[in-house]
């Protein structure tokens, strides 16, 4: 139990410091310009996917299977990102 939660803790503390990195970017160039919607969303995206892939680490019990699923996740989330990010799905959320 002690391992799963250092596991958890690993990956939250992975997903703000992935957060600090515009937050400290936008102190140094104007290229950088998120809003406080940005950082929310990116927030709810990392956390997300940290949180999905723990469940699975939790869950499931073959390491072909949680290779596979944290892989789709993973994707799901790469997806996601640049389609906020330039929109190469086109959708109304699509950045750029």
């Amino acid at each position: 139990m002690i391992m799963e939660n250092k596991r958890l803790i690993g990956i939250m503390l992975a997903a703000g410091l992935l957060l600090l990195m515009p937050l400290i970017a936008m102190q140094f160039t104007p290229e950088v310009n998120w809003s406080l919607a940005d950082f929310t969303v990116a927030g709810v995206l990392l956390f997300g996917t940290g949180f999905l892939c723990e469940l699975v680490l939790r869950k499931v019990s073959k390491v072909p299977y949680r290779i596979v699923l944290c892989g789709a996740i993973l994707l799901i989330l790469m997806l996601i990102w640049i389609e906020l990010a330039v929109g190469i799905f086109g959708t109304p959320f699509a950045g750029s």
